[in-house]
């Protein structure tokens, strides 16, 4: 019913609705912060920008291994702010998922359960508009996650940087192969260095510089474009 409610009600409403209705007081530290106002600038915006490790892409069935985030303030990433960490998972780790993001199920063992894991990460998100590179991997096991904890989806405010770069160069005419819009691809177009890939915080860095970069590209001043000329 929550899914279906946060398809139809603005995402504010839906907050709203589900603070009068909510009884978890671990989701109820989140709906008591006002989601980000879209019509403000990019630079007065804070930002948290999400990567998530996984044993697969279903969160139907598969599970978080790592959670890594850093926050954009002022339009700029703040490296202080980093947060990264294992997630202790239910079920023995798929050999082939461990060759990908190499954390095997000796080191996922240290890691924090699931339910420690979402209250660090929803105090790091109330307020906040969400960064992800195909952000449908984020959402997809938050989505999954909450309504397994808390028996409800968040109210999210979220940007895409991999369709925000599918749009813009949509917009200029470029045919696109089938890589052009993975992460370090798109990072080379816009000059960035290469990071190494499948760690949940470098990815979440990568994630930011090149959303900073794209912005920076689109509105050459950060205080022109809103936040929801990205939504």
């Amino acid at each position: 019913m929550s899914t279906l409610l946060r398809r139809l009600l603005p995402a504010e409403w839906y907050r709203r609705y589900l603070l009068r209705s909510c009884e978890n007081d671990g989701l109820l530290d989140y709906l008591q912060t006002p989601l980000a106002d879209t019509s403000v600038s990019l630079f007065e915006t804070e930002f948290i920008v999400l990567d998530f490790e996984t044993t697969g892409l279903d969160p139907r069935h598969d599970r978080i291994l790592s959670m890594g985030f850093t926050v954009i303030r002022n339009g700029r990433v703040l490296m202080r702010e980093n947060a990264h960490w294992l997630v202790k998972p239910d079920q023995v780790l798929d050999k082939n998922s461990v060759v990908i993001h190499n954390i095997t199920d000796d080191r996922s063992q240290l890691g924090r359960n699931l339910s420690q894991s979402m209250a660090i990460l929803l105090s790091a998100m109330a307020g906040r508009v969400i960064v992800a590179h195909h952000a449908v991997i984020e959402t997809g096991f938050l989505d999954a996650v909450c309504e397994k904890l808390y028996g409800h989806v968040l109210p999210l405010r979220v940007i895409d940087t991999l369709k925000s770069a599918k749009k813009t160069l949509d917009q200029q005419h470029r045919v696109l192969a089938s890589n052009d819009l993975r992460l370090f691809n798109l990072r080379k177009r816009y000059n960035l260095p290469r990071y190494k890939a499948h760690d949940a915080l470098q990815d979440a860095i990568a994630t930011a510089e090149l959303f900073l970069a794209m912005a920076s590209q689109k509105c050459k001043d950060l205080h022109r474009c809103k936040v929801r000329d990205f939504l």
